[in-house]
């Protein structure tokens, strides 16, 4: 009798699916983060989860998506192939800047330098990063959340990669944030096009961007 009441259930269920067309996706689950072999794995970017990958693994609840590149960066990355403007992005991904968190250094010499003004965080004598700011924690907490994996993309995947690893050195969970690699490789079907030429003229429809700015002036400096 149970089973009979078990199997009517089930029919009940597959029959409500069908005809009131709800839909139900599943969601593959979340590899440990693993960081690939060879140049890419130098800029630490995911071995299962990057710019091949990214699709099936985006719009989770529990994970938040950051593209932590500038709207407009004054590196030249078209010397590497790449775009010094943000080109593009995946959907989903909102856009809060690296060189704004902390320094950046160690770019490849044909990118010259990148933005050297305010940050977040700076690193003491002693190799530590340090706010600079009385909120520069609570900033930080609020874009990346302690409580969700964290995907993280940039343009080739070396920022991606050092805001990884400022968030570890900070304390945050290694086992949740994953460096997916650079926008600039991406070929999924979620791409949103910035970018756009017409009869040669190009411009950046910087509009479409979910774009988080850090706002020095509003923030309490920290003395010393």
């Amino acid at each position: 009798m149970k089973k009979k009441i078990i199997y009517g259930a089930i029919c009940v269920a597959l029959v409500l699916i069908f005809i009131l067309g709800i839909k139900i996706v599943f969601r593959p689950s979340l590899p440990k983060p693993e960081v690939t072999t060879g140049q890419r794995g130098e800029l630490g970017i995911d071995k299962n989860i990057n710019e091949e990958t990214i699709d099936k693994y985006l719009f989770r609840k529990d994970s938040v998506y950051r593209d932590v590149r500038m709207l407009d960066d004054p590196g030249n990355y078209e010397a590497i192939g790449g775009d010094s403007k943000l080109s593009g992005f995946v959907k989903g991904f909102e856009v809060i800047s690296l060189p704004y968190i902390m320094p950046v250094n160690n770019l490849p010499k044909e990118v010259g330098d990148t933005y050297i003004g305010d940050t977040l965080f700076s690193k003491n004598d002693k190799g530590n990063y340090e706010p600079n700011y009385e909120e520069s924690l609570e900033i930080l907490e609020y874009y990346f959340p302690k409580d969700k994996n964290i995907f993280i993309m940039c343009g080739g995947g070396g920022y991606a990669g050092m805001m990884k690893n400022l968030l570890i050195d900070l304390g945050w969970d290694e086992d949740k944030i994953y460096n997916v690699g650079g926008y600039w490789y991406y070929d999924g079907k979620y791409n949103i096009d910035v970018k756009e030429t017409k009869n040669g003229i190009t411009k950046y429809n910087f509009w479409k961007v979910n774009y988080h700015e850090i706002d020095f002036d509003s923030l309490s400096k920290i003395d010393g």
